[in-house]
């Protein structure tokens, strides 16, 4: 009898995790175990060599994954170039910001594993990009953590399905919340994916209404600490180029840590976007929690990275696998 019930539960655990790997649309961590064994290493060989050139790698890298799970799922999508007949994700407004070297180290990674035969055209742009997403994560100081692989490209791309669904600087909790949920993500989720915002650089005019125009009663938004106006002031005068860089993290700009709650809790959030999250009290008690456990925050990181990577995931004749990420072939 014990014999039985043995088999039954096994046969149980066997259906719930068959189901929970359906959930996942068949995505696995070994999932090129036997076409492309060593890709994950490729891909970070590609990545590392990359970041030697330009530091700009990673923010960027980051950030391209975002844009490109938020729109379509992450498969690729962004990456695709406009022709006559088609504008694409990359030239909608809300894109055009995004670095080249981000792209770039999509292809620079792509490239590596196409000079080994048994990887030609084996792995997905929008694996490649989840791979490296992680690897400039881990190479910035932030945690390593094990990715789930099997996507397929996307095989659609346009400028019109970019419109209302990535965040803006401008955005409050709620807006933030409502954007996020549709892509299956929590409030904590939200709020853990915005500590991404520890790396990387924005561009002048994104800041100029808090630190010169805030309203008809105040130039400068209250919730602004005064010494990061004055800084913020100082690097964006009001007649520079609007598209100069200024760091997202004033305090460790090159490092993933979890200094970005840190400067929340001092009022130096670069976006409304950012600073809204300690000035909400829904939001407020988890970052004072990541402020203080960098391990944590690393954790609940991780966890928030793992499920983006999920979202809209394209499998069998859903997607492909582009020979060429930035064209549909």
């Amino acid at each position: 009898n014990n014999e039985m019930a043995t088999k039954n539960l096994l046969l149980l655990l066997l259906s719930l995790f068959l189901t929970l790997n359906l959930v996942t649309a068949q995505l696995s961590r070994n999932f090129y175990a036997g076409s492309c064994p060593n890709v994950e290493q490729i891909v970070r060989n590609a990545v590392q060599q990359k970041i030697q050139q330009t530091f700009t790698t990673i923010p960027a890298t980051l950030r391209l994954y975002f844009h490109d799970c938020f729109v379509n799922g992450c498969d690729a999508s962004v990456m695709i170039a406009s022709t006559d007949n088609n504008k694409a994700e990359k030239d909608h407004p809300d894109n055009l910001s995004l670095a080249g070297d981000g792209f770039d180290t999509v292809i620079k990674a792509k490239q590596a594993l196409d000079a080994v035969a048994n990887c030609r055209n084996k792995v997905s742009c929008a694996d490649i990009l989840t791979i490296a997403t992680r690897d400039v994560v881990n190479l910035a100081g932030g945690p390593r953590y094990e990715v789930e692989l099997g996507r397929r490209d996307g095989l659609s791309s346009t400028a019109d399905s970019v419109e209302g669904k990535l965040p803006h600087p401008t955005d409050n909790v709620n807006q933030l919340t409502s954007l996020f949920a549709k892509n299956g993500l929590s409030r904590k989720d939200m709020i853990a994916l915005s500590g991404a915002h520890t790396l990387g650089f924005a561009h002048c005019k994104l800041v100029f209404n808090r630190i010169y125009n805030f309203n008809s009663t105040t130039q400068v938004d209250p919730t602004v600490n005064k010494d990061y106006v004055a800084a913020l002031q100082g690097s964006c005068p009001r007649n520079v180029d609007p598209s100069v860089a200024i760091n997202m993290d004033p305090t460790t700009p090159r490092q993933f840590d979890n200094v970005y709650y840190q400067n929340l809790q001092q009022g130096k959030g670069l976006f409304t976007s950012d600073q809204d999250l300690f000035t909400d009290s829904r939001s407020k008690p988890i970052v004072n929690l990541w402020a203080s456990n960098a391990k944590l925050f690393n954790q609940d990181f991780v966890n928030s990275m793992i499920k983006l990577g999920r979202v809209g995931v394209k499998t069998g004749r859903n997607g492909n696998i582009r020979r060429d990420c930035g064209a549909f072939n």
